[in-house]
């Protein structure tokens, strides 16, 4: 083992590296900085960098001794875009390679930590791969574009042991802790129904088009990979990958991952009983979507219900926000989302519990990074705030949903198993066929 990587694993005295610098700027990549020898830096090359995955690069950068090496992506635009953006930051690019093939970045034995920041459907293999070349991995959420893939994911990490941090950022905001912390307390009484919703104003698929060439510099079917190979059509590329089910499962795993993974927490459920679903194409049936622009769920666990209720081109959800979860208890209503939660007393009850709104005051992401750093540096999987584990938990859970809605059936899950009762639905929607000669390793 290398100097370096023995250094990475056991030294303790690097725990000051996971302070955030003031500022993402021309500093980034000084040693001088930071005060850690260049040798010992962790080392990062991201996959997919349009939209989380730069989010990732920029939070990951204001950890100290971090370096950025290698930036990934199938559109050389976008590459050109994210080169100008960081010598407009006054850095050197001459220390960063890019390429539009990720297995290059798996053969560079210096880098450390992968960043996994491509649509869902490339999820599973990206990180299975990354893992089995000895990289750590930040792999965006959902974790996997199907229950099979969570549970193939969950195996490549724990026969690699190599740290796996899922991007559910809102696991590391203070906020989000304190507020499960109360319901915890029992002060709500007993909660027989917790409400999530998303209603997303702004998120709307794009027009119908016809198909066409791919943009010049785009490297349609590396893109495509895994999924069905289709005709290269600009309504189903970049962030509208979401709406499609080759790729992605809608609002039910881009936010739901996020939210119904905190309900799960607050509730210290693990997987539901039943699950059933209703929903369409509601608000935009003239647009070109084929997962559900209007969804609600009902999930059945021992003891309360779990319902999801999501929306696209509406903010007045409930409780006058776009999005949240609600913890309906015989005492008081906690309200949580990503500005803040508060409690709102039950007038029915003798106990009366309120607190008013506690303001989120911190960055989740920048923080979801300096906890996957010190899980490195001291070599302690027990200290990253989303394992692979979790983040495959609530992904089954959001997967679950959208299979009843997709088979229109009232689904009974068994644990034991892990499987649904019913066996044409596994065979049906437990693993997405993999195409154009991609296979989902063995683990």
């Amino acid at each position: 083992m290398s100097t370096r990587r023995k250094f990475l694993q056991n030294s303790a005295s690097l725990l000051a590296g996971g302070a955030l610098l003031p500022a993402f700027d021309s500093n980034a990549f000084s040693i001088f900085k930071t005060g850690i020898a260049a040798s010992d830096q962790l080392n990062i090359a991201a996959i997919g960098v349009k939209g989380m995955g730069w989010a990732n690069v920029n939070a990951a950068l204001k950890v100290a001794g971090t370096n950025l090496v290698t930036l990934c992506d199938i559109d050389k635009n976008v590459l050109d875009n994210r080169l100008d953006d960081l010598k407009k930051r006054n850095i050197d690019i001459s220390k960063i390679s890019t390429t539009g093939d990720y297995r290059t970045i798996l053969d560079n034995k210096d880098i450390d930590i992968v960043i996994v920041g491509t649509p869902d459907h490339w999820h599973a293999l990206q990180m299975i791969d990354a893992c089995a070349a000895g990289k750590h991995v930040y792999v965006e959420k959902p974790v996997g574009n199907s229950i099979g893939e969570c549970q193939a994911m969950v195996a490549a990490q724990k026969k690699y042991n190599k740290m796996v941090q899922a991007g559910q950022w809102q696991r590391s905001q203070q906020h989000f802790r304190d507020a499960v912390d109360f319901v915890h307390s029992g002060q709500l009484g007993m909660i027989r129904t917790v409400k999530v919703w998303c209603y997303q104003g702004w998120m709307r698929p794009q027009a119908v088009v016809p198909d066409s060439e791919p943009p010049a510099g785009v490297d349609y079917t590396t893109w495509l990979g895994p999924a069905p190979k289709r005709p290269f059509n600009a309504s189903r590329f970049h962030f509208h990958f979401r709406w499609f089910w080759d790729y992605a499962g809608g609002l039910m795993t881009d936010w739901g991952v996020h939210l119904l993974d905190y309900a799960l927490l607050g509730m210290k459920a693990e997987v539901p009983k039943t699950i059933s679903a209703l929903g369409g194409r509601f608000a935009y049936p003239e647009l070109y979507e084929e997962t559900p622009d209007t969804l609600t769920t009902l999930y059945e666990f021992d003891g309360f219900n779990l319902v999801w209720d999501s929306a696209m081109g509406i903010d007045n959800g409930s409780y006058g926000r776009n999005h949240g979860i609600a913890f309906i208890g015989n005492n008081a209503t906690l309200i949580l989302d990503r500005g803040g939660w508060e409690v709102i007393e039950e007038r029915q009850s003798k106990n009366k519990v309120s607190k008013p709104l506690q303001k989120s005051s911190d960055s989740g992401v920048e923080k979801h990074w300096q906890n996957f750093a010190e899980a490195i540096r001291t070599n302690k999987k027990e200290i990253l705030h989303c394992d692979i584990q979790a983040a495959s938990h609530v992904a089954n859970v959001a997967q679950m949903g959208n299979i009843a809605f997709r088979s229109g059936k009232k689904l009974t899950w068994d644990n034991t198993s892990k499987k649904f009762t019913d066996n044409e639905i596994n065979k049906q929607y437990l693993l997405k066929e993999y195409h154009n000669g991609y296979k989902l390793p063995k683990v």
